[in-house]
């Protein structure tokens, strides 16, 4: 880029000399073809009459005329008719006399010609910077280096992250230690006749650690790992794409064994076939040069492919067979014991409270990703530095749970007694009917306290992890959303808007149980969903897959279990109303409750104001533990700058002694050469003067 700049500048400095030169080689011209002076046009015509001008030249609707051998003057004409009149009655009877020397040249069209010529130049030269721009963005300003790969290269001797880095992994390593013995020790396969796969796919959801356990496999071998991203090969300019990955495999082959890692390989993998583009679209040339170097190598050449995607069903066939991605390793989300490792690695160097522990925070957080536990730590540390704290307790673990699901709090917001009253009991029925239904999970949070777009929210946490869902529980967990929207209908005579997202929830449930699960008696065990999604490379047609009547029917079966829900939350909010009401004025005065609290309302140990009272006496032990924590943080931080400062004066002061020492030793065996030859006082007054150089050292210091 350096380079590039340097060059601009040049071409500006040139193109500004040669401007500058034209203009000065014009105006010299000028200067020496037209030496005159300009008159008006009366006083032009009052020479031609007198008779005064002796040659006169006529171009376009300039005269000029010579008065005298060092005297020419000129005018302009302000028309062709006017100078049409000039010349019927002033020159021609003069030339016909033989008075006056008529001459003319011709029009000067070098102005007209360049402004024409103009946009054709600054197009030409707007196309030739163009390309020169992209020629020099990427390699040092070298031509066509666009064209090669964009690969990083992080070679073994490197900053490595190895398997003992990633938890909760235990199948999928063990499937990627072959690739690392391979590497390290190739002629045990070979000698077997085994085949070491080219290429392994790493499938799963965003944010499961497809890259970082690619990054430890690469650590593990020791060798090089180039790293590049899908949507790195495809480029504007046609074939760069497929230009870069024949030289990504170059260097992989220069440098084997090695590993290459391809992420979002989606982005230049999909779907060849219907769609636009046809077989001239860039994105397959690119797959099809991708397609025919991994065929290119052999067996055992010592290149391992690794690829990651979160969209395997968009992927081309071609590129999935055996001989090309071998073999498919599904990283999902981590359970509750690959949590617990997950949290000890990203705790590592964070300091959590007594009351903290890998284990509690794994029972808190099901279906997390590792990436969510990495964010949900950092959050979680940042609350505790807001408040200068020294240890992250588990309320910062809470908030950050919290934050990370539902987005911060906005107390700020202003809200009206009406619409907090409405907030209160529609989470209040959320709350009372999860908790009235059998096998629910419990009830972990309750605020009424907007965050993000939600008003309020209702948070329920697992017992367990699931993988799978049952009927029964679908069908809870419809009458669970339909209980806000309930609770306003019974208690404030009225419904709002604020179901509107319950409401979309619950029926796309139980459609799911309808046409993709087969748990509608009436439809049957078929599938009647599409779950086809449009793409390059499907077609942009979607279709049923079913008659009208089918479609009535499904329709019909969706609305009765839709009723039923509505109908089951109703009864079991008319059998608690007490209870109902006594959650929404708790949540009036408090406007947050969590799962104990409300346990302790639903079975009426506690009521609303004693709640309040039990929450503003511990805010208040909250707030003195805090002010006390965040004393002790500043003391201990005030401390460390002391001992930082006494260190660095301490070096300071090393550091002159270092200096002075020898001088200090000059002096002295210079003293006590004079001493040795008998002269004292001139001692005496050396050492004086060194006393008086030391002072004044120091106090400049």
């Amino acid at each position: 880029m350096k380079r590039f700049t340097k060059n601009i500048i040049i071409y500006v400095i040139i193109f500004a000399v040669v401007l500058v030169a034209a203009t000065a080689y014009r105006g010299m011209n000028d200067s020496q073809a037209v030496q005159v002076r300009e008159v008006p046009l009366s006083q032009f015509v009052q020479y031609l009459q007198n008779e005064a001008i002796s040659e006169i030249n006529v171009t376009d609707t300039r005269l000029t005329g010579k008065l005298s051998e060092t005297e020419t003057v000129y005018a302009y004409a302000n028309s062709v008719v006017e100078l049409s009149i000039i010349s019927e009655q002033y020159i021609f009877p003069q030339i016909e006399a033989g008075t006056l020397t008529y001459e003319t040249d011709e029009p000067n069209n070098t102005g007209s010609v360049i402004l024409s010529i103009l946009p054709s130049l600054f197009a030409a030269g707007a196309i030739i910077f163009l390309i020169y721009f992209m020629m020099s963005q990427n390699g040092n300003g070298k031509a066509f280096q666009f064209a090669k790969s964009r690969a990083k290269m992080v070679k073994g001797n490197e900053k490595k992250v190895t398997f003992a880095d990633v938890a909760g992994l235990d199948e999928e390593k063990q499937e990627l230690e072959e690739v690392v013995d391979f590497l390290k020790y190739p002629r045990k396969y070979q000698d077997l006749g085994a085949r070491i796969p080219k290429g392994i796919l790493l499938v799963g959801p965003p944010g499961t650690g497809k890259t970082y356990v690619s990054k430890a496999t690469a650590g593990e071998a020791g060798v090089p790992f180039f790293t590049i991203s899908g949507s790195d090969f495809v480029e504007m300019f046609v074939g760069v794409g497929a230009s870069r990955v024949r030289d990504l495999f170059e260097q992989a082959k220069k440098n084997a064994p090695c590993i290459i890692f391809i992420d979002e390989i989606d982005a230049v993998g999909r779907k060849r076939g219907a769609g636009i583009g046809g077989g001239h679209d860039e994105r397959e040339q690119t797959l099809n040069q991708l397609l025919v170097e991994m065929d290119g190598f052999g067996e055992n050449s010592g290149i391992i492919i690794l690829a990651a995607t979160n969209r395997p069903d968009i992927l081309d066939p071609a590129l999935l067979r055996p001989g090309r991605f071998d073999r498919q390793i599904v990283i999902g989300v981590p359970d509750i014991k690959g949590r617990e490792e997950i949290f000890k690695i990203h705790s590592r160097n964070k300091p959590l409270a007594d009351d903290v522990t890998p284990a509690i925070l794994a029972r808190r957080t099901p279906g997390f990703t590792p990436a969510d536990i990495e964010n949900l730590l950092n959050e979680a540390s940042l609350i505790t530095a807001r408040r200068n704290g020294r240890f992250i307790r588990m309320e910062e673990i809470e908030e950050a749970i919290t934050k990370v699901i539902a987005g911060p709090e906005k107390k700020s917001r202003v809200i009206s007694a009406k619409e907090k009253k409405l907030t209160a009991y529609h989470e209040a029925g959320h709350a009372v009917v999860a908790r009235c239904i059998p096998d629910s999970d419990p009830v972990h949070q309750v605020t009424i306290i907007p965050r993000g777009r939600a008003g309020g929210f209702t948070m329920t946490l697992p017992k367990e992890d699931k993988n799978y869902e049952t009927r029964n529980g679908m069908k809870n967990a419809i009458v669970h959303l339909l209980g806000g929207r309930v609770a306003e209908s019974l208690t404030l005579d009225d419904i709002s808007t604020g179901a509107s997202n319950d409401i979309q929830r619950a029926t796309d449930i139980a459609r799911d149980m309808v046409t993709k699960y087969g748990f509608s008696e009436r439809i049957g065990t078929v599938n009647y969903s599409n779950s086809e999604e449009v793409f390059l490379g499907n077609d942009f047609t979607t279709h049923k897959n079913y008659s009208d009547e089918v479609a009535r029917e499904i329709d019909d079966e969706v609305k009765k279990i839709i009723s039923d829900a509505y109908a089951e939350a109703e009864r079991l909010l008319k059998e608690n109303m007490d209870i109902l009401t006594r959650v929404a004025e708790a949540l009036l005065l408090v406007e947050t409750i969590d799962g104990e609290q409300f346990e302790a309302l639903f079975t009426g140990k506690v009521s609303a104001e004693g709640l309040a009272e039990q929450v503003r006496e511990s805010t208040e032990v909250k707030k003195a533990r805090d002010a006390e924590e965040a004393a002790e943080s500043e003391r201990l931080r005030r401390e460390e700058e002391e001992r930082l400062k006494a260190e660095l004066e301490k070096y300071d002061t090393d550091y002159m002694d270092e200096d002075e020492s020898p001088a200090d030793e000059d002096e002295t065996t210079a003293d006590g050469d004079g001493a040795a030859a008998g002269d004292d006082s001139g001692s005496d007054e050396n050492s004086a003067a060194d006393d008086g150089k030391v002072k004044k050292d120091e106090s400049d210091d």
